[in-house]
Formats: C-alpha cells, sequence, structure tokens
C-alpha cells in the first residue's frame, strides 16, 4: 500500500467516524427528525458517505469507532458539523448536549477547552452574538 492509499484510508475512516458521531447526534433525542435526516443527508455527500455505508451507519452507528483528526482545523470543522446538526431542530437537549462535550474530549480538546468551545457554540446558535462578533465575523 502507498503513502497516499494509507492517507486516503485514514481520511475514509475518519470521515466514516465523523458522519457515525453526526449519526447519533441526530438519533440523541429518540428518532430523527426531518430536518435532521436532510441534514445527514447534505453531510454524507459532504463526507463522500455512498448509500450503503450510510444505510449501516444509520443502522449502527456505535458500530463506527471514534477516530480524531491531527488537524486543528478539521477538529474544528468536525465541531461545527456536530453544532448544525444538534441545532437542525432549533435546540440542543442535555443528552446532545453531553455527547458534543465528550465528541470534543475526543477530538484532543482539554476539558477547560472543549467548555469554552461548547459555550460559545451555544451562545452563537441560540443567536448570542453581540455587536463585536458580528463585526468580527462580517469583516473576516
Amino acid at each position: 500500500m502507498s503513502f497516499t492509499d494509507l492517507f486516503k484510508s485514514g481520511q475514509r475512516s475518519r470521515n466514516l467516524s465523523h458522519f457515525a458521531s453526526i449519526t447519533r447526534m441526530a438519533f440523541s433525542s429518540g428518532e430523527l427528525k426531518e430536518t435532521e435526516g436532510k441534514l445527514l443527508k447534505r453531510f454524507a455527500r459532504k463526507l463522500d458517505i455512498n448509500e450503503t455505508e450510510y444505510q449501516n451507519i444509520l443502522k449502527d452507528p456505535a458500530k463506527y469507532p471514534f477516530t480524531p483528526s491531527n488537524s486543528a482545523e478539521e477538529r474544528l470543522e468536525r465541531m461545527l458539523d456536530l453544532f448544525k446538526m444538534i441545532y437542525a431542530d432549533n435546540e440542543m437537549d442535555d443528552e446532545e448536549q453531553r455527547l458534543v462535550e465528550k465528541y470534543a474530549i475526543g477530538l484532543g480538546y482539554t476539558e477547560e477547552l472543549a467548555s469554552k468551545l461548547i459555550n460559545r457554540s451555544i451562545e452563537i446558535f441560540n443567536g448570542g452574538l453581540d455587536l463585536e462578533d458580528y463585526r468580527y465575523l462580517l469583516n473576516k
């Protein structure tokens, strides 16, 4: 196996793992809501998950081991993906918060940094942007 094949294989397993984590998040409230289902389909396309993989992950997302990323940028992107899934129904329940905390630590964030990242993300997704943040995001 060549180095590039090894890299592709590692990236593939991280994508499957991430999609399984997003799926667990979507099902954390019991059943899959329509908005969450649509978002799952979008993430599947984004992560290059084929239909067979998609169906297998929907059946048993816990079957796919968690594989953290080495890239800080990719870890942050994965957190954003999870928050998009959580807020697909415009709310975060206790189970979703517990799962996202566990996921953030699994990605390699310290408990303190994970807590700050999650709390700030909750503020942002709940519409809690202040003027400075809004200005920063507009000018970025």
